[in-house]
């Protein structure tokens, strides 16, 4: 039972996880690729879109909501397995030591998979090395491992599954709970205790945890009333009232922003085919504004309400800049330290109306711990790659 929900699970979470890391963009350079030397395994990337504007908000809350509410399936499938991972002779023969050695892939790595991705969740990512490297290498080794069990065991898991009745298991009281019959696995005890729990009560157990892992994690993606039921989720928790009254990933003061980097001295930078035009917030200003409502999505798997943003459309800029039909631009932050100081954006999701340059949010300026003065926001982009503290713009064919 653990096993087909496993089966079912583990490939949305493979798929959504190589869909968000699809969503930065990585073959557009240095600057979103935080994976270099990926090779034959970044085979599927494509254009990401920027249609439906809750796509990443979907697929990565998917993805992080999924993976939390596996790990009590992930636990009782790992329990019932604990004999064949200690086992000795480790090796009998080669293809038991090949056996074995997809079993270690196949264990080590959903456990490597599953506690890197809670830890970044839950913004205590202690791993050495970048959290996308790692992730995205042990997903490919996993994902590996994970077909070769499956091909291996499946028909053995369809005849299991066959080979009684569900509700009939699920009926059966402690008194009448008896021992599984001997295996070729040798998985069953060859003397068994008495039993202390039914197998209804064992799937009971799992499931219950997986429910209460659901309703304090899915909350943070879902929003509205449902987000203060995310208790597992840092971001759960606003900042506090008014107008931006929304989530924060990282604040001005933990990238190094000062008031000197967006004081009265800061300019926008904005490069193409024309001259360098340089523009000072109040310039901005006076131009004409265009809304859009977009949330902000990131790879933990919160993601905001809408907001109501208010600033300059990128196909606009692109235009003054000389290229209206720019293929990419570079979009350069104030910050001085931390990850995606710059970020490269594709021709579509400049071409987007509902892309821009904002200026306002909700009514008000940007705070700063928002991106004050100027920061991007695009339709299903993950959160880090709709910069900052932007000042500078440099748009290429």
């Amino acid at each position: 039972m653990f096993g087909l929900v496993l089966l079912v699970g583990i490939p949305v979470l493979f798929l959504t996880g190589a869909l968000s890391y699809a969503a930065y963009n990585p073959d557009l350079g240095p600057h979103n690729d935080m994976t270099p030397d990926k090779g034959l395994l970044g085979f599927y990337l494509f254009d990401w879109p920027t249609h439906p504007y809750w796509l990443y908000r979907l697929t990565q809350g998917v993805h992080v909501t999924l993976g939390v509410v596996l790990v009590p399936v992930l636990l009782g499938k790992l329990w019932s397995v604990i004999p064949k991972l200690f086992e000795w002779l480790p090796v009998r023969s080669v293809a038991h030591g090949l056996e074995r050695l997809s079993l270690l892939m196949l264990v080590g790595g959903v456990i490597f998979e599953f506690v890197t991705g809670i830890l970044n969740i839950q913004l205590y990512y202690v791993f050495p090395g970048s959290f996308y490297t790692l992730h995205f290498y042990g997903a490919w080794v996993f994902i590996a491992a994970f077909v070769v069990h499956v091909c291996l065991r499946l028909g053995r898991m369809s005849r299991a599954l066959g080979s009684r009745s569900l509700a009939t298991e699920l009926r059966t009281d402690l008194a009448h709970t008896v021992p599984e019959p001997p295996d070729p696995d040798g998985l069953v005890p060859t003397a068994p205790a008495a039993p202390t729990m039914t197998r209804r009560g064992a799937v009971g157990l799992v499931g219950v945890g997986s429910l209460a892992l659901l309703v304090v994690t899915a909350g943070q993606s879902i929003g509205g009333r449902l987000r203060n039921t995310a208790l597992f989720a840092p971001h759960n928790r606003n900042p506090g009232g008014g107008p931006m009254d929304f989530q924060i990933n990282k604040t001005a003061a933990a990238v190094g922003i000062n008031p000197a980097h967006v004081g009265p001295a800061w300019r926008l930078e904005v490069r193409g085919r024309a001259p360098t035009l340089v523009f000072t917030r109040a310039q901005l200003l006076a131009m004409r504004r265009h809304d859009a409502l977009l949330p902000i999505a990131c790879v933990e798997g919160w993601s905001t309400d809408d907001q109501h943003w208010s600033g300059l459309r990128l196909t606009d800029l692109a235009a003054m800049a000389g290229l209206p039909g720019a293929g990419s631009v570079l979009v350069e932050s104030v910050q001085s330290r931390g990850a995606f100081r710059s970020v490269v954006l594709r021709g579509n999701q400049i071409h987007d109306p509902r892309s821009l340059l904002a200026l306002r949010v909700n009514g008000a300026d940007l705070s700063l711990d928002h991106g004050y003065p100027a920061r991007i926001i695009v339709p299903a982009n993950p959160g880090v790659n709709n910069t900052k503290w932007v000042h500078r713009l440099t748009f290429r064919t």
